[in-house]
């Protein structure tokens, strides 16, 4: 297929897409100039030397990935609060979709695997196929578990249980089991072996990860969508956190639950036609897939060089460059995925992205792609590489602060003060958008869990994503130093059930992390105590890494949060029947939840 054609209805309904980018554009230009000036001030004491240059330049490499998630938020609340219908507004193709239009597309699901148990993934297939069958579709349909496993016995498992699932459904839902011996390429080469081999007998696919799950009616939204306009190459959903039973997983996806909704109406406004794409949970026109989205090489050798591991991003890119378009359906419709359960876990799958995210430096002069797609390229780099500029800005303003005879002689208080409220809010600023629409609307107050339990959970993942920012910019900061000496993340398996973080594994894990804010915090403690406050967002989490790896790996202290209600998603006060067949333990029977609790 070639470039989609440009007709049909306008893509956006009010203010035109190029006023909406350059509305962005004027909020981010603003509230950096604004932001920087008041660093800029907060370090005039005695003028600039090099010290306070330094500091300087290094706020500016971070602040990129604070302003954009301020000014991207402060957008989207404005949408949930004063579009009379923030889909109509954001993606209309999908607002003029009834829910009862034929299915005719024919859609592979494609779920990837690598080392996986096949338990899991028949759990979270079963659910979707019953509902596929019981809607009368399932011939549009067809299941391709596509396998990079390399272990002998968990391959030799895979393929008994599998084909047994096969048989099961053959007069239902055609279902094919295939795996390759060797990962070339990663999931972007397990998905482009099925398009040679079977893309040609589809029209769209639908990809899923080991630990997805979607209903079967948010998978026919999504094909009634791609259905209604040709012009669609990629529709991503939004996707949320199952309910867990971890501590760390329960904080982390209350969080999610809060920062993602406001952030992803936000950049769907401005983004319109050049959205995102997270590589599963989403639905891909395979044709035009096959057509231009296939990966372009790398240097074979190299720092970044190599197989590209975060593929989403770029086949989102040209995509886009082909002339479709690229939406996300911003809406929390049926759509999961498990989240790591320790923050060791959390951090192993953290650096597999950093490595990826990097590789961009190759891709940014890619011709012909849009603006708005090199921007997200540029973004995707900055969420990594600014880190090591937080931890400079911690280990330099420290030095700097502990150096000086008074605070005073090295930060003015007033614009100091200033400049620490302002990165604070911007930090906080996606979750804040859509806590305050969250607690001015009773209906969802009550589906978190009711007043005191969403304000109390707020609290805790407020305090719980504070301690966590540093200490993932810390491990990003180690892994870019590393890269130039060839150490990269292998692509391995990850341990999904929850399970417990000895202490021992901890301390080797996390020493170096504790050693770095731990001293932070006795140097100025020795020299002056009263700078502390400014150190603590970043030299907290770091100095407490080592106790929050184990405490929220603790099984009491999961259990602990599960009665009180701490992180409670809305799928546990009104569990969806559609989660019943998981059998998840989070969602085990317990008081329903009052209005007032």
């Amino acid at each position: 297929m070639g470039e989609a054609s440009s007709g049909g209805m306008p893509a956006e309904t009010g203010m035109s897409v190029f006023a909406r980018r350059l509305l962005f554009a004027g909020l981010v230009a603003a509230t950096t100039l604004g932001v920087l000036t008041l660093a800029v001030l907060a370090l005039a004491p005695g003028g600039y030397g090099v010290v306070d240059l330094a500091l300087i330049v290094l706020y500016a490499i971070a602040l990129p990935w604070l302003v954009i998630g301020s000014s991207i938020s402060t957008i989207g609340f404005c949408v949930m609060r004063f579009a009379r219908d923030p889909l109509v507004t954001i993606f209309p193709a999908a607002a003029r979709v009834q829910g009862t239009e034929p299915i005719t597309a024919r859609t592979a699901i494609l779920v990837c695997i690598r080392n996986e148990g096949p338990q899991r993934v028949i759990r979270n297939l079963t659910p979707l196929m019953t509902g596929l069958a019981a809607a009368s579709v399932g011939e549009r349909f067809h299941v391709y578990v596509l396998s990079d496993t390399g272990d002998a016995d968990h391959a030799a498992a895979e393929e008994a249980q599998l084909a047994a699932f096969a048989t099961e459904w053959r007069d239902r839902i055609a279902v094919t089991y295939r795996r390759r011996p060797v990962n070339t390429g990663f999931k972007a080469g397990n998905i482009a072996d099925f398009c040679r081999r079977w893309g040609a007998d589809h029209d769209f696919a639908l990809t899923l990860d080991a630990d997805s799950f979607m209903t079967a009616e948010a998978v026919l939204r999504l094909v009634r969508i791609m259905q209604s306009d040709d012009r669609l190459g990629i529709v991503q959903s939004l996707v949320v956190g199952l309910p867990s039973t971890s501590a760390f997983a329960r904080l982390f996806q209350f969080g999610m639950r809060l920062g993602m909704r406001s952030y992803t109406i936000g950049s769907a406004w401005w983004q319109a036609d050049c959205g995102p794409y997270w590589g599963h949970n989403a639905l891909v026109r395979l044709s035009a897939f096959i057509a231009h989205c296939e990966l372009p090489a790398l240097p074979a050798d190299g720092m970044l060089g190599g197989q590209i591991l975060s593929h989403d991003q770029i086949e989102a890119v040209l995509m886009r460059r082909a002339g479709y378009e690229v939406r996300v359906l911003p809406l929390e419709h049926q759509s999961w995925e498990e989240n790591p359960a320790t923050l060791l876990e959390f951090i192993r799958r953290d650096l597999r992205w950093c490595q990826g995210n990097m590789q961009y430096w190759h891709l940014l002069g890619l011709p012909g792609i849009r603006p708005v797609s090199r921007y997200q390229l540029i973004f995707a780099i900055l969420m990594f590489a600014g880190s090591p500029a937080w931890i400079a800005l911690l280990v330099l303003g420290t030095l700097a602060a502990a150096a000086a005879a008074t605070p005073a002689d090295f930060i003015r208080a007033d614009f100091g003060i200033a400049a620490f409220v302002a990165t604070m809010i911007m930090w906080l600023s996606p979750k804040l958008a859509t806590f305050i629409d969250v607690l001015t609307r009773a209906k969802e107050r009550f589906a978190f869990g009711g007043t005191w339990r969403f304000l109390a959970s707020a609290a805790a993942e407020t305090v719980f994503s504070l301690l966590l920012a540093p200490i993932m910019w810390f491990g990003h900061t180690l892994f870019l130093a590393r890269l130039p000496f060839h150490r990269k993340v292998a692509w391995t398996a990850q341990i999904r059930d929850d399970h417990a973080v000895p202490l021992g594994l901890a301390v080797r894990a996390l020493w170096i992390y504790t050693a770095v804010g731990v001293g932070a915090i006795v140097v100025l403690a020795l020299t002056h105590p009263s700078a502390i406050p400014y150190a603590l967002p970043l030299a907290a989490g770091l100095a407490l890494s080592i106790p929050l790896a184990v405490l929220t790996a603790s099984r009491p202290f999961s259990a602990g949060l599960m009665r009180l209600g701490i992180g409670r998603l809305p799928e546990e006060t009104a569990a969806p029947v559609a989660l019943d067949a998981l059998a998840l333990p989070a969602l085990a029977p317990s008081p329903p939840a009052s209005a007032a609790a």
